[in-house]
């Protein structure tokens, strides 16, 4: 019997619905959520990192930093093994792992005064381990950065391609992409003057930019060399590590979570308009050339289910623009819901478009970006804004985890030479240099840079086994926190 693509969205909305409802408000009043506490947004507030936000502003940066290359890149390529494992997999890994560890990240930082997992680690560890953590957790941002500048770079290539409607896409993809930035910026000063904007006319002025943004792209491509977008890339990422929050990273965040929740919604909304059947074999097993690669199946698929990179985000950003605890499961289990929905619906749209029984040749984001395109052209969009706009969502799906990596490289570098004291008038002259933000970013940059020469191919292999070494890692830093109050009963 052949599995019809809509159930098993309806089965993803279903399970993970129901673990969001039950589950994780269970892990939130087993570990004590305080409404009234004062979160370290406000206590250590500074107008740079340390920013209170709304709970939506704050999902939405969560949401856009960890929805990466990975729920799209990992359920198609593990799809070889059939749909079955993978689609146990992103439910199961993602509520019971996954959003578990986001939301400990996120909880066991705003306990602690707004601290990464690091500092974390200093405290109930020792100084040895906090210094371990944070080397290897810059060295694993060096690897993320490599491997999603590579992959951005080449999805805005728009020189020396053979079709000219891929060059086309690629270039207006681009062109918005840096529209996105300065009206970041725009709307973020806009808000800071302005004050707390109403969340509904906040909404609606975040979607008008967007299709502003959409139209003026398409009419202006940008054309420019995979090497040119490289470097300008690296720029943008300067200036999202040193800037405020408030000022770009945030105000970007949150028009990306539009776009990309509306290409979810569009995907599923075209699933049920097409019902496609899943071509892809239930299961093929896990032997492949007399090997057994039964626990390739849990690298492979890394943030649609369980990411060590999340944690990061959690406990180096998330944390300290949180305004009220009681904001805290919507953000960190939350935000993994729905990107776990992400990862099932990338799972269904490899599986209408197979062949024989497996996934069709190309990369994972071309056969997801032309299968969600043929969905969308189901309801009545023109091929070249259904091309164009899932051409702006791959890319913006790595971009938004791009930026928000590489300032928590930026910190990570800089906590790594930390001593008694952050206060720069305590530190030696070495310690000041080597803690200042812009000296720690362009140093987390140019080594960043350097491996991305290697390709994303050769890269990507090293990310996903570092990435689930960092996910095992995290959880068992933060039990101290979590685990008495969960057996406290």
């Amino acid at each position: 019997m052949v599995m019809n693509g809509l159930v098993i969205v309806l089965i993803g909305i279903v399970a993970l619905s129901a673990g969001y409802l039950l589950y994780g408000r269970w892990l939130a009043k087993k570990w004590g959520i305080d409404p009234k506490a004062k979160t370290p947004a406000y206590t250590h507030e500074d107008g740079q990192d340390y920013v209170p936000s709304s709970k939506f502003t704050v999902f939405s940066h969560q949401f856009s930093s960890i929805a990466g290359a990975g729920p799209v890149t990992g359920p198609i390529l593990a799809s070889v093994f059939g749909w079955v494992p993978v689609l146990l997999w992103l439910i199961i890994g993602g509520l019971f792992f996954g959003a578990v560890q986001d939301f400990g990240a996120l909880y066991a930082s705003v306990k602690n005064e707004g601290k990464s997992m690091g500092m974390i680690i200093e405290k109930y560890i020792g100084k040895t381990g906090r210094k371990l953590f944070m080397l290897f957790c810059w060295l694993f941002t060096l690897l993320v950065i490599a491997a999603f500048t590579d992959m951005v770079a080449g999805t805005f290539n728009g020189v020396g391609l053979d079709s000219a409607e891929t060059a086309y896409a690629n270039s207006a993809a681009a062109s918005i992409s840096m529209l996105f930035i300065v009206v970041a910026v725009i709307f973020g000063v806009i808000q800071k003057h302005v004050g707390k904007m109403n969340e509904w006319v906040k909404a609606v002025v975040a979607i008008a930019l967007l299709v502003a943004m959409f139209a003026v792209g398409m009419k202006l491509p940008i054309y420019a060399s995979k090497t040119a977008w490289i470097y300008i890339i690296m720029a943008y990422l300067f200036l999202a590590s040193v800037l405020p929050m408030w000022l770009l990273m945030q105000p970007r965040d949150y028009m990306t979570t539009f776009m990309l929740l509306g290409m979810i919604i569009g995907a599923v909304v075209g699933v049920v308009v097409a019902h496609p059947q899943m071509q892809l074999n239930a299961f093929n097993g896990f032997n492949v050339n007399g090997s057994g690669l039964f626990p390739t199946l849990f690298v492979t698929i890394a943030c649609g289910a369980v990411s060590g990179f999340h944690s990061l985000v959690s406990s180096g950003t998330s944390s300290k623009t949180v305004s009220n605890e009681k904001d805290m499961p919507m953000i960190g289990y939350g935000a993994m819901v729905v990107e776990s929905l992400l990862g099932i619906v990338a799972l269904v749209v490899v599986g209408a478009v197979a062949v024989g029984g497996t996934k069709p040749e190309g990369t994972p984001f071309a056969i997801f970006s032309s299968g969600v395109a043929g969905f969308l052209e189901k309801l009545g969009v023109p091929v070249q804004v259904a091309t164009v706009f899932m051409t702006m969502c791959v890319s913006a799906l790595a971009l938004t985890s791009l930026d928000s990596v590489a300032r928590i490289g930026r910190m990570s570098f800089q906590e790594l030479f930390y001593g008694e004291s952050t206060d720069p008038k305590q530190m030696t002259p070495a310690q000041r240099v080597l803690t200042n933000k812009y000296f720690a970013t362009v140093i987390t940059l140019f080594f960043g840079y350097l491996l991305t020469l290697g390709g994303y191919s050769n890269v990507w292999p090293l990310f996903g086994s570092a990435n689930q070494l960092l996910a095992a890692m995290v959880p068992v830093s933060y039990t101290h926190l979590t685990l008495p109050t969960i057996y406290s009963v």
